[in-house]
């Protein structure tokens, strides 16, 4: 991976950092707010979700009400305004606020970041549901250098198949792995051999995006899903498994696609897929 390439990759994971604790403040906030809003514990995950976010727009609302024009505000000068009604409210909204907007400056910069690499430019910038967070994203945690092969990405990403079930963190997936301990002394231990970070944001945020955008890649979702709902082999899986196969799938079609385009761009030679090379199915970039 080049020097440009670990920068963006610094600069990723210093926007999901951000995120995180945005994402604890926020929920510290709601938290804090749940009975000025009288949520019932009871309620259903989506409808606490939706009650979370009217009452942080509320609450950044009263926030702006209460420091419009105000240069230094202190406990003595504060007044209340809707759910805020202490000084320490108001000092958590702030934080709040400032890692929003932390969160929004470091997007803005990665959107123009991503614009120095030619697999954006020539590829991720015209997939539709791959836009610039998740473009870069893909180009900071994989190494296309290191990609012999299209399976390489799949491997990586724990999307591919071991002993007939796919990658996951349990212990017959486990390799070892050695590391050196506090002595200086090399060790050994079981971990896993797949980047978790990337495979829940390929799954779960890129696999709902494209499947949401409608584009070449919902159409390879759901032919395989098609596929699969008329196999046999297949006819005692739930919706939902069926569901989370067709993703896996769609999301490995995709990151075949990238192999192909961005080996190309680097003058690096193209090893077919096993499909391609041993059973002559030829894919066509989506």
């Amino acid at each position: 991976m080049n020097v440009e390439s670990q920068i963006l990759k610094s600069a990723v994971n210093g926007l999901y950092t951000i995120q995180s604790s945005r994402i604890k403040i926020g929920n510290a906030i709601v938290a804090n707010f749940k009975e000025k809003i009288g949520q019932n514990p009871g309620e259903s995950e989506e409808v606490l979700e939706i009650d979370a976010k009217l009452l942080l727009a509320d609450l950044r609302s009263s926030y702006e009400r209460i420091t419009d024009g105000v240069a230094n505000l202190t406990p003595r000068s504060f007044k209340q305004h809707g759910h805020i009604s202490t000084f320490s409210e108001l000092a958590l909204i702030e934080m709040y606020n400032a890692l929003v907007e932390s969160e929004e400056d470091a997007e803005k910069h990665l959107k123009y970041a991503v614009r120095a690499f030619p697999i954006y430019t020539e590829f991720l910038e015209d997939v539709k549901g791959c836009g610039p967070m998740m473009s870069a994203v893909v180009i900071s945690q994989f190494d296309i250098h290191k990609a012999e092969y299209p399976s390489s990405l799949h491997a990586y990403a724990g999307l591919d198949v071991v002993k007939g079930r796919g990658r996951s963190r349990q212990k017959e997936h486990l390799v070892d792995q050695t590391y050196v301990d506090a002595e200086g002394k090399e060790q050994t231990k079981k971990g896993i051999s797949f980047n978790p970070f990337v495979k829940t944001k390929l799954v779960g945020v890129l696999g709902s995006s494209f499947i949401k955008s409608g584009g070449p890649y919902r159409e390879v979702y759901d032919n395989y899903k098609h596929r699969l709902q008329h196999m046999p082999a297949h006819a005692d899986k739930t919706k939902g498994h069926i569901h989370n196969m067709a993703v896996r799938y769609m999301v490995k079609r995709f990151l075949t696609d990238l192999y192909k385009v961005w080996r190309e761009l680097e003058g690096l030679p193209v090893a077919l897929e096993y499909s391609e090379a041993k059973l002559g199915i030829v894919h066509k970039v989506a």
